[in-house]
């Protein structure tokens, strides 16, 4: 099954390059890198320029976030868009269930509060098979999916004047 084309957000190029953080939880290493490599791989392509910054887990992807807010609104950094990437498997525990549910709550509440391009790649799975077939590149690309979020976000953000 191949990945759905963004329907009626066309990319359109920007007179400057944009400047993406991706933000990417280091604790699924190996999952970590394949997820980055398909973000990279359109970022890239589209010849935007990248930083990178691990934090530990997912959980703590929303504060790394809202650090970079913090810095941009102080001039300290300047950001056009953010893609974040991880991994939570279910483990025998509610803790899934804890990760999964405040991270997505406290990136989505940023996102809005702050009128903020983010491409969403934090992939919620049951397994490492799972996991493995949303990383690889060669499969269902999220992060590849997450850098194409995050730019035509980019886009509409843009298209606001926000």
């Amino acid at each position: 099954m191949q990945r759905k084309e963004l329907v009626g957000i066309r990319r359109i190029k920007m007179s400057a390059v944009p400047h993406i953080l991706v933000i990417e939880a280091r604790f699924y290493e190996d999952l970590a890198d394949a997820l980055y490599e398909g973000a990279a791989d359109v970022l890239e392509r589209e010849g935007a320029k990248i930083s990178r910054l691990a934090v530990p887990g997912v959980l703590e992807i929303p504060a790394a976030l809202s650090m970079a807010l913090t810095a941009m609104e102080n001039g300290e950094a300047d950001y056009d868009g953010f893609v974040l990437l991880g991994v939570v498997i279910r483990g025998e525990t509610t803790h899934y269930d804890i990760v999964s549910n405040e991270s997505a709550r406290a990136i989505m509440d940023l996102s809005v509060d702050a009128n903020v391009a983010v491409g969403n790649g934090i992939q919620t799975v049951e397994n490492d098979d799972q996991a493995w077939a949303r990383a690889s590149v060669s499969k269902k690309n999220k992060g590849g999916g997450a850098a194409e979020a995050c730019l035509a976000m980019i886009d509409v953000r843009d298209r606001f004047g926000v």
